[in-house]
């Protein structure tokens, strides 16, 4: 075995012979509990005076700083001492009462770790903050508050680590019951109850200003797929069909399904399948649409199946890796799709270049402008609710602000939405589909691509839904995975039926309309409104405009919806933590910034990690992009072993760490977008 991929170092117990343990200590603010600890630390003999001076020195410059390092009711002061020549200094402290820890908005603790030494990383700040992330689940905190010696909170400790680091450990809605439909009655059982609240939630100016931003997010990729459509399927399907399909779909989905914040519409994998599906019917000389239809209704039958017997909670073997993984690949898409559109006018020769460099500069115009505008909300200036409201309405204004522009410019000539005048199926047929037109042949043949299809569907439907559950969104209502895979399944019987593109939760769009939603206070997400409302009014107006708007949406310029392409992407980058550890490639160790896991896992292992999923990365990217892109779902899935191959190479609590489900509130991000 290579040294790269030589197993890691046993990591350091949680306390050895000589650490200091002192449980149930009094004292309500940091530096009494400080006080404390310098006494004990000269009681216990074995250090200088001069050693003495310098820990007091280093603890009491904590107490008007307050501690950096918070996360559930663990704070860990981890200082480094200059000319310190003894053994490092251990204690873990456990107080009577939750611990005030200084100036700020600090939350209180009850764990106190000081760490102490001559070395940047102290050999037990790994164990400290793995203490402090096993500290979110309440068997442990009861187990360790309740602890009466040192061995007693050293094995709770242990067996803790033990079962957050397994795949036994499984999300309560993602248990299967081991009933028919168990999972699905589950899921209504839990959000039942909030469906009348989610439309009370809808009542805050926060969500018309998600509504405003998120339905030209959601007109754009729908004009754009129905375009590619067009272009894939010989005019059988085209951006009507698109814009149709995602205004019913979203109706109905904002009304039934379990997460309400997901949305639904067309997306690349989709519209490539379906691409294929239509060079398979012209080479067998099969009916398209017809042969659509039967596909779509074995592919929904499938997915209520798989709703049946539980099948989402596979999604759990899905962790943090591959989520992060998921969400980059599709945000790259987004964002190459964005600069080739806005670059490609240059290709077209000379007399095209005035026109390609407006149209350039009213894209990246709009990127900017909306970047700007949502970063408001960290600003100093203004007064807080002005910040808030041009943070949350900035994507619509830069849209609005850089269509006038564009037209002041000389908006003439620059390529304009595509849509029709009028609203009719882009070929000449009729709005519903007869599956029987189609050979009796194709009915058996349409079950091996509908397996595919709802592979595809499956995964992406789950693993979006994952992403918007991410505790970093603070939501607090609870997910649907099995009952939201059955909505799923209608919907895609029904839009087969009539001859319109298949949906699925749309990973881009529905990160951007969490965030939209987001409570924040500055960096820090406090919550998400959860409500129905913003999904439904986006949806309903996508529907006005497929019906009644296309002449007007014809006076879009497409270099403003390049643009929102562009800030959604980047937009969707930010807060991956995979693409945060990727900046540290090429930043000064010195500034990186006070995350848990940097203080914790050495190093070189993160970039390790790191450049695992940057390889995943790329070798989704080409799959996707190669004449084998159907089989797209098949190396998503090979996410799964891969991940479990890093238990092999990792160790647990340094795993544990870097695939971690969620991260403490207090850590400094550095966002690229919203």
């Amino acid at each position: 075995m290579s040294p790269a991929l030589a197993p890691a170092a046993p990591p350091a117990p949680l306390l050895a012979a000589d650490d200091l343990v002192l449980l149930d200590v009094e004292g309500d603010h940091l530096d009494d509990v400080l006080e404390v600890i310098v006494t004990r630390i000269a009681e216990e003999g074995g250090r200088s005076d001069a050693q003495l001076e310098a820990v007091r020195r280093a603890l009491h410059r904590h107490d008007d700083m307050g501690i950096e390092h918070v996360a559930h009711g663990v704070a860990i002061l981890d200082d480094r001492l200059r000319d310190w020549d003894g053994a490092p200094v251990v204690v873990l402290a456990r107080t009577t009462t939750e611990l005030s820890l200084g100036p700020g908005d600090q939350p209180p603790a009850r764990f106190l770790w000081v760490l102490l030494g001559a070395s940047p990383t102290h050999p037990r700040v790994s164990a400290a903050a793995e203490f402090a992330q096993l500290m979110r689940h309440e068997e442990f905190r009861e187990e360790a508050l309740a602890a009466t010696s040192r061995v007693a909170l050293v094995e709770a400790f242990e067996r803790a680590l033990a079962h957050d680091v397994s795949f036994e450990k499984v999300r309560p809605e993602l248990r299967r019951t081991g009933k028919l439909f168990g999972g699905i009655v589950r899921d209504l059982r839990r959000r039942g109850p909030h469906w009348v609240d989610d439309w009370r939630a809808g009542l805050r100016v926060k969500v018309l200003a998600s509504v405003l931003f998120m339905f030209f997010a959601c007109l754009a990729p729908a004009v754009a797929f129905g375009g590619l459509l067009a272009t894939l399927t010989g005019g059988q399907i085209g951006a009507v069909e698109a814009l149709l399909a995602s205004a019913i779909c979203g109706v109905i989905w904002s009304l039934f399904a379990g997460q309400p914040l997901a949305i639904v519409g067309a997306t690349g994998p989709n519209v490539i399948f379906t691409g294929i599906l239509y060079v398979a019917c012209e080479r067998l000389d099969a009916p398209f649409l017809p042969t659509l239809a039967w596909t779509g209704l074995w592919a929904g039958l499938f997915l209520v199946t798989l709703a049946a017997l539980d099948a989402s909670s596979l999604i759990r073997y899905f962790t943090r890796f591959s989520d992060e993984i998921f969400a980059a690949l599709i945000a790259m898409i987004f964002v190459s799709e964005a600069l080739a559109d806005m670059l490609g006018p240059f290709r077209d020769g000379p007399s095209s270049e005035d026109g390609a460099h407006l149209s350039l500069l009213i894209a990246l115009g709009t990127f900017g402008l909306a970047i700007s505008m949502s970063r408001l909300r960290r600003s100093s200036y203004l007064l807080p609710k002005v910040r808030e409201f041009l943070s949350d309405f900035g994507p619509a204004i830069a849209l609005a602000l850089m269509s006038l522009a564009a037209w002041r410019l000389g908006g003439a000539s620059l390529e304009t939405l595509a849509v029709p005048d009028h609203f009719a199926p882009t070929a000449d047929r009729g709005w519903l589909v007869n599956p029987l037109d189609a050979p009796t042949w194709v009915i058996g043949a349409s079950v091996l691509p509908a397996l595919l299809l709802t592979l595809l569907i499956w995964m992406n439907q789950n693993i979006t839904a994952r992403l918007i559950d991410s505790p970093d969104h603070k939501l607090t209502k609870g997910p649907a995975f099995h009952w939201d895979i059955a909505v799923m399944g209608a919907l895609v019987a029904l839009m087969s039926l009539f001859g319109l593109p298949w949906v699925v939760g749309a990973v881009v769009r529905s990160l951007n309309h969490v965030k939209s939603l987001a409570v924040t206070d500055g960096d820090r997400v406090l919550g998400t409104v959860e409500n129905r409302l913003s999904n439904l009014v986006i949806h309903v107006l996508l529907g006005i405009a497929c019906v009644l708007l296309l002449p007007l949406l014809a006076y879009v310029p497409m270099a403003v919806l390049f643009g929102m392409f562009l800030f959604m992407g980047v937009g969707t980058l930010g807060g991956n933590q995979m693409v945060e550890r990727l900046r540290l490639w090429v930043l000064d160790p010195e500034r990186y910034p006070a995350v848990h896991y940097l203080h914790a896992v050495p190093g070189k292992r993160v970039h390790f990690f790191t450049a695992i999923q940057v390889a995943c990365l790329g070798g989704l990217w080409a799959v996707k992009a190669s004449a084998i892109g159907i089989l797209f779902p098949f190396f998503l899935a090979l996410l799964v072993p891969v991940r479990m191959l890093l238990a092999r190479v990792f160790a647990p609590e340094h795993l544990a760490l870097l695939d971690a489900e969620e991260v403490p509130a207090d850590e400094e991000y550095r966002e690229f977008g919203v």
